[in-house]
């Protein structure tokens, strides 16, 4: 499963962990994130998160 990383504060999320406090189980990729989820960090929108590598290559 890929990481994928808010562009707004660098939270990254990973599916292998989930979201406990969302109550997103361990095992859900983010394209089964429920819609109304946002960044636990930031506040930030799902559209805000890019997958980890093209978010570092879109950096350097």
């Amino acid at each position: 499963m890929r990481l994928y990383v808010c562009s707004d504060c660098g939270y990254t999320y990973d599916p292998r962990k989930g979201d406990p406090a969302a109550e997103v189980l361990s095992g859900t990729s983010f394209y089964d994130l429920p819609e109304d989820w946002i960044c636990p960090e930031c506040g930030a929108d799902q559209a805000m998160f890019r997958p980890l590598l093209d978010a570092y290559s879109a950096t350097a």
